[in-house]
Order: structure tokens, then sequence, then C-alpha cells
């Protein structure tokens, strides 16, 4: 066998479309679940858009995204829209705004995630039944990677804000089924890579905008590289058998 294919920053190119496949499988089936319905009680996409995103750490009782992190999780977005957004779900009384840009959620904006968390609890127990074993294996190697991602961030520099320590740790109540924590896990991980993408685009010289607009090329797959190169740490914590595993059952999940 041959090992090198199998080192961490491999593994981490090779598990990115696998994790977003995954994480995008679960989120639509929220969505056509009973997500978009319950939305739809709580004022629609206007007042819960960023509470859905946002979830992860709104949920916690107390739980805030300070202004950089939020800055981060939306680096793709135009500034004035976004801010205009959190206005109209400031107005619908969904989300508080400090005086520091900090956000969280205000009592009717918590009720609403709570009742998010059991929507994703329905949807992700039937998405991926019969999948119980795989769906362990992954919460559990997840929550490795998760954890040694967070002891890394401490170490890495992101000028622009952080979206993974933004949400990570995921908000997992005593009780929460795998489901969800296999959704939420794979949404922090997400981040992770999103973080390492940004640090190489901009090391680059690019902006949010111009990344989006550099066509495939030599710099763009430079760039993935470096990506890769950038989020390959916590797999260090996984052996070969363990990085293969979790490609598998990535691989294997209906979605």
């Amino acid at each position: 066998m041959n090992t090198v294919e199998l080192a961490p920053h491999r593994i981490a190119g090779l598990l990115a479309p696998a994790v977003d496949r995954t994480f995008r499988a679960g989120m639509l089936a929220g969505r056509d679940g009973g997500g978009a319905e319950l939305s739809q009680r709580y004022g629609g996409v206007t007042a819960t858009g960023f509470l859905v995103d946002l979830r992860t750490r709104l949920a916690a009782p107390g739980g805030t995204v300070d202004g950089p992190g939020f800055a981060a999780i939306t680096r793709y977005q135009d500034p004035v829209v976004r801010r205009r957004t959190v206005d109209k779900q400031v107005a619908h009384g969904m989300i508080y705004r400090g005086p520091d840009g900090t956000l969280s959620a205000t009592e009717r904006g918590a009720a609403f995630l709570a009742e998010l968390y059991q929507v994703h609890a329905e949807v992700t127990e039937e998405l991926w039944a019969g999948h119980d074993d795989r769906v362990a294996r992954l919460v559990a190697v997840l929550g490795r990677l998760l954890s040694y991602a967070l002891v890394l961030a401490d170490e890495e520099e992101h000028p622009g804000g952080s979206a993974f320590t933004a949400l990570a740790p995921p908000y997992e109540p005593d009780g929460t089924p795998s489901g969800v924590l296999l959704l939420n896990r794979l949404g922090a991980l997400r981040h992770h890579r999103a973080d390492a993408h940004a640090a190489a685009w901009t090391a680059a010289g690019h902006t949010a905008a111009s990344i989006g607009a550099l066509p495939t090329g030599p710099e763009r797959l430079a760039i993935e590289l470096e990506t890769d190169r950038r989020a390959a740490g916590p797999y260090a914590t996984l052996s070969t058998e363990e990085r293969l595993t979790m490609l598998a059952d990535l691989a294997a999940l209906p979605g």
C-alpha cells in the first residue's frame, strides 16, 4: 500500500467533497422534512436565515457569535446586504445584536432553534437509517478531529476572523441523537476547511471577491493544494486505517 497518498494533506483533500456531500444531504433533508415549514411559522427565511447558519453556537444557553467570527462565517457575502439581513432578523425578534456586533438568539430565536434541532433529529434518523455503525464511527472520529482542531486553532492566525472557532465545538445537549451530532460536527469541520481556504487565498493575494472569480487553472490548483496543507493538522491524529474508514463511511451514507 502506498501510504504517501494517505498523508494528512492528501486525506484532507479527499475528504472535503465527501464531507460537503454528506452535510448538504442532511441540511437538505432538514429543509424538505419540516425545516422550511418551521421557518415559515417564525416569519420565513427573512427572520430565521442566519439562525440556521449559527445554530451550533446560538442554540446554547448564553451562546454568542462575535463580530469577527460572524464576518468570517459570512466572508463571501456583501457586507451591506449582510447587515441588512441581520437588521431584519433583529426586527423580527429572532436575534439580538449587541453594541459591539455580537449576536445572540432571543427567547423566540432560541425556541426556533430547539425545534430545528428536533427536525434535524427526525430527518437524519430517517436519512441514515440502517447505518448506525457508520454514523457512530463518524461521530466518534469527528469528535477527535474537532477537539484537536480547537487545540491547533490557538496557534493559527486568521486576520479576518475564524468561522471554525466562532461555531465550534457544536452545542450538543445531553441526549442529542447521533444524526444531529454527525450533521453538526460535519458542519464544524467544513468551517475549519473554510478558514484554511481563506488563509490560502489571502496568502496568494486574493480577496473574497477575486477568489470567486478566479478560473480553473494552475493558480487555483495551487491555492487548493495549500488549503489541503493548512486543513491537514487534525488528520495527523488518525491512523491510516482510520482515515480510510472515515472516507469509506462518508461515501456509503445515503444522500
